[in-house]
Formats: structure tokens, C-alpha cells, sequence
């Protein structure tokens, strides 16, 4: 992985380089910034850029041996985390190492066509959507067996924990000694896009580094070189992304879950304005079959729109983001959305997300806020 691929932030890229360069490699880095912002690519481009041997100012060569392996994700001293779903099934899949294979494949199909990725899109690389992926507590005896191994042959021994919020408490309380005081030689990489669920405590120890959403026009160029979008569409994407990589190349695709999302929020709309408990009862049914990830990812879709259709009444354009399709929607559906309601909405839909944080039934859920729905959208 290479700086020259990570889509904008130029400001970290140099700032990385630089302290490389100069030897100053703290032992412990937080990448902290929104899906999509390119966090892993960072992380990743910088720790190749650590070892590789014959690196230019802004970048590693891709050449030498350090470089290759890092290409081919299997050098000794590299190391990844990640979330995961234990399988009891023989073969037993229960710590990382049991999916480096398939981690492995979808990182080069990632990086090979240039497509940034979010935990839902490893999730169903694997086929496994329904399930709510984490980082188990049976990873940290991994992770401290591997720290104490003698370095091969790199400079860096460097640990990758992606999406480093999924930790369970566990795991991250037994890593606390080792993030605070590693081996020598070590790099500990983490990359989240939940700071906030991140224990305060890693957050002291590590080196925070903050993740800006991706300037649109920069979007934009990488939409029309990497993929051959037009100059109109592109800019249109890259506005409607919010500086969200992941998502500009997503909208490219008609299988966008937002096209789904969107039919399931005007069903959850209709039936509370016209009172079809029925409806709501299938409605609830089908969203419960869906998977907590789905779930969540549904109810952040609901706030967004709910945020959109407000803000659409004001009639300023720029201030919007939304595909055609919820654009057309918006302009019946957005005067239902007022001052009178917007908060209490945003409160119900934010309220469900934590109950399927919290494992709460599904079906309940939903049926719970499509009730609640029938006071609040004719308010």
C-alpha cells in the first residue's frame, strides 16, 4: 500500500513521513476519523513506508524485499486485527489468524481496484451479514504471544488493529500494558471511526491522529481517474458523499442498500401516518430478519434522512446530501419533518440503534418506534 493511494490527506501523509524519516515513531497510534476517510489506507501506507528499505521522502519504493511482503500482506513482522465471527464449525474460526486467508483476499481485491471498505463489506465478503462481527477477548494472548517474539528481519514489528472500538472490554484492558509499554521496535496501528466507544484509557496512551472527511473535489478526481466517471457525475457523487470515500464509490453501484433503506423508511413513514398496525407488524418482522449490522446501518440511514429533509426546508441546495431518488421524496415528505418533531424523531431512531447495540429483540424494537412514529410524523 502505498501514501500515493490513499485518497487526500495530504497534511497526515507528510506529517507521517516526516517523523518516520526523522526516527520519531511513537510506540502506539490512534487513527481516528469517519468511515471512509481512509484510516486503514493510512495506517497501512505508513507501515509499509516504515520498513521499506529504499523509500523516497513521500513514499515506499514497492521494490524492495520489506515492500514485496508487505504487497503480498505476509511479512513475519506484520501483524493484523480485525473484527471477526467465531465458528464452532470444524474447521474452528475463533482468533484473526484463522481468517488471514480470506483477510488476505479481500484486502487485495480492495486495494487492487482502489475501493476503500467498511467492517459491512468484510462482513459480507465472508457471507456472513447477519452476524454482529467483533474483537474477541480470546485475541489478546494472540497478540501478546506475537509481541514477544524476536523481530525477523524488519525494522518495525508493526500490529494493525483495525476498527479497534470492536475490541471487547476484555481484550483491550489486557492490551493496556502492552500499548503503554510494548516491545522495542514496535508499531501498534489502531484505526477506528467510533472514537468515542474507544476506552479512554487506549486513548491516553496512544497518539491520536485526527481524520478529516476527504475534500469533495478531491473525490471527485479520484471518481473519474480510478473509475471513468464523468465530470458532472463525479462532482455530483462527491458532494452527495460528504467527504466519505467508501460512499462515493458505493452510490456508483444500483445494488446501494440506500435504494433498500429508503423504501423501508417510506414504509415506516406511511404506516405511521395512516395507523396500519398490520403493516407495521410486517415491516418489523422483516427488518428484525435482517441482522443487527443491517439493522444499525438502517437506523444511521433514518437519522441522515430525517437530518436532509430538515435541513431541506430551508432551501439552501448546498447544505444537502442526498441521491435523486431521496431528493424526490424529499419534496413531499419534508414538510412533515419540522421544528415541532425533528428532535423527538432523531431521539426514537437514536434510541432503537442502541437497543440493537444492546441486543434488545428486533421485532420489538421496530414495532416499538413505528408506534411512535404515528405521533410524532403528524405533528
Amino acid at each position: 500500500m502505498f501514501f500515493k493511494d490513499v485518497i487526500g490527506q495530504d497534511e497526515q501523509k507528510k506529517r507521517l513521513t516526516d517523523t518516520a524519516r526523522k526516527g520519531i515513531v511513537p510506540h502506539a497510534r490512534l487513527f481516528c476519523g469517519e468511515e471512509g476517510v481512509g484510516g486503514f489506507q493510512l495506517a497501512f501506507a505508513y507501515a509499509q513506508y516504515l520498513n521499506c528499505t529504499d523509500r523516497s521522502e513521500d513514499d515506499s519504493c514497492g521494490k524492495c524485499h520489506s515492500c514485496l511482503q508487505y504487497n503480498e500482506m505476509a511479512h513475519p513482522d506484520l501483524h493484523f486485527v480485525f473484527p471477526m465471527i467465531t465458528q464452532q464449525k470444524k474447521p474452528k474460526k475463533e482468533v484473526c489468524d484463522d481468517y488471514l486467508p480470506e483477510w488476505r483476499a479481500f484486502l487485495k481485491d480492495r486495494i487492487t481496484r482502489k475501493a476503500y471498505f467498511t467492517v459491512d463489506s468484510w462482513l459480507a465478503w465472508l457471507g456472513v451479514e447477519q452476524k454482529q462481527a467483533i474483537i474477541y477477548a480470546a485475541e489478546s494472548d494472540r497478540i501478546m504471544h506475537k509481541m514477544n517474539l524476536r523481530i525477523y528481519e524488519a525494522a518495525y514489528r508493526v500490529l494493525i488493529i483495525w476498527a479497534s472500538d470492536r475490541m471487547h472490554e476484555s481484550c483491550a484492558n489486557k492490551l493496556l500494558k502492552l500499548i503503554e509499554e510494548p516491545p522495542a521496535r514496535t508499531a501498534i496501528l489502531m484505526i477506528t471511526d467510533h472514537p468515542e466507544k474507544t476506552l479512554g484509557t487506549i486513548i491516553s496512551r496512544s497518539q491520536l491522529m485526527h481524520l478529516r472527511p476527504i475534500h469533495s473535489e478531491i473525490i471527485a478526481d479520484a471518481l473519474k481517474n480510478y473509475w471513468g466517471v464523468q465530470e458532472d457525475d463525479a462532482r455530483a457523487l462527491a458532494h452527495l458523499s460528504g467527504g466519505n470515500y467508501f460512499k462515493a464509490h458505493e452510490y456508483l453501484s444500483v445494488d446501494h442498500d440506500g435504494i433498500f433503506f429508503l423504501e423501508q423508511f417510506k414504509s415506516m413513514m406511511r404506516n405511521g401516518w395512516t395507523r396500519n398496525v398490520v403493516a407495521m407488524k410486517a415491516f418489523s418482522g422483516e427488518m428484525a430478519s435482517l441482522g443487527p449490522e443491517k439493522q444499525k446501518n438502517f437506523l444511521s440511514f433514518c437519522q441522515r434522512l430525517i437530518r436532509e429533509n430538515f435541513v431541506n426546508c430551508l432551501h439552501e441546495p448546498s447544505l444537502n446530501y442526498m441521491s435523486k431518488e431521496e431528493a424526490d421524496f424529499a419534496k413531499n415528505f419534508s414538510p412533515y419533518v419540522n421544528e415541532r418533531n425533528v428532535v423527538d424523531m432523531m431521539d426514537e431512531l437514536s434510541l432503537a440503534e442502541m437497543h440493537i447495540v444492546q441486543n434488545v429483540n428486533a421485532r420489538m424494537v421496530f414495532f416499538d418506534l413505528s408506534m411512535r412514529i404515528i405521533v410524532l410524523v403528524k405533528r
